[in-house]
């Protein structure tokens, strides 16, 4: 086997010992493997095998989540400058990035707890989404830092005038009753928190991304497939476990990176009626393809009444939407 790149990692456990490891890429009869091998005083350990495959990109997805896992446990490029570090460890949001890391580390589960019961209630209440009325992270802000005014709230990410005037009484009364050991404003943060603490804390973000690209990849090579045999939807879903609407996420991403989807959908949308294709067509046209309801509401009323429920018709949208992003782009480019 040739290797075709290597480079070299350390890390310093909590009881000052040094690690060494290598990560590698190497190349064998149009057969690439990636690999990890940890170093050691009396030479190296057996090489823990990361990607053995004939896909290039498959391989450089597997290296960004694996490798970002290494690096969120601590291990740096013993040559600075390698790895490039997270964008926003130094962009614009790293003020914002350091107060969430230290709330995610650092704040109060019991807190956090009842703040996400509170959501829940009002979730249910207003028969919306929780994540509409506050996402995990602005919680995890407000366990940690405690506000206790309107003014100490607006100096957290994420929460702006609408959110403190709507919201933010009742979680002042949640923070009111909890004792604090902090104090605003949060500068103090940016001291108290340790980079390397920090960087870690980015490169674990970062795991998750890589491990969702990989996953998306992965999958979208089983719709391909699955598309050149001539496979439907529900046969799709049955192969792969995934949800019909989740299948047609993903045609959607495989369609916007440039690859063939048509068949597919012309075998989803055989049964639907031609002028409800048109209809839906000129709907798009006149109201844009931004947003799905209004071109529902144009083509079959406020309050349609559909056999099968109404998730099957957005389907159907989504699907005949790919088609007319598909000529829109089409067109731009022959001009």
């Amino acid at each position: 086997m040739q290797i075709v790149f290597m480079n070299q990692l350390s890390r310093v456990s909590e009881a000052s010992e040094e690690h060494a490891a290598q990560v590698w890429i190497g190349e064998e009869e149009g057969i690439w493997r990636l690999g990890w091998r940890d170093i050691e005083a009396d030479g190296y350990k057996e090489d823990e095998d990361w990607y053995e495959g004939s896909s290039w990109q498959e391989l450089l997805c597997v290296y960004r989540h694996r490798l970002s896992m290494k690096l969120s446990e601590g291990y740096r490029p013993v040559i600075e400058g390698v790895f490039h570090e997270p964008e926003d460890a130094r962009g614009r949001n790293h003020a914002a990035q350091k107060l969430q890391c230290y709330s995610e580390l650092y704040g109060s589960e019991e807190l956090y707890t009842e703040l996400c019961a509170w959501r829940r209630r009002k979730a249910a209440a207003g028969r919306k989404a929780p994540y509409f009325i506050a996402s995990n992270r602005v919680l995890r802000l407000i366990s940690a830092f405690v506000p206790q005014t309107e003014e100490e709230l607006l100096q957290l990410p994420g929460i702006g005038t609408n959110k403190a005037t709507e919201h933010g009484a009742e979680w002042i009364e949640m923070t009111s009753r909890v004792e604090r050991t902090t104090s605003f404003p949060l500068d103090w943060v940016f001291n108290a928190l340790r980079e390397d603490v920090f960087l870690s804390w980015m490169y674990k973000q970062k795991e998750h991304k890589y491990k969702q690209e990989l996953e998306d990849f992965r999958m979208g090579r089983v719709m391909l497939m699955g598309i050149a045999e001539g496979l439907t939807l529900d046969q799709l879903a049955e192969t792969s476990g995934m949800t019909r609407r989740d299948l047609v996420e993903q045609l959607e991403g495989l369609e916007k990176d440039g690859y063939d989807t048509e068949p597919l959908i012309r075998m989803e949308l055989e049964s639907m009626p031609e002028g409800d294709q048109l209809a839906i067509w000129k709907a798009f046209e006149e109201l844009g393809d931004t947003f799905l309801k209004p071109v529902m509401h144009r083509v079959y009323g406020q309050d349609p009444v559909v056999e099968g429920g109404m998730e099957p018709l957005y389907e159907r949208l989504r699907l005949i939407r790919i088609r007319f992003r598909r000529q829109a782009f089409d067109k731009q480019n022959a001009v």
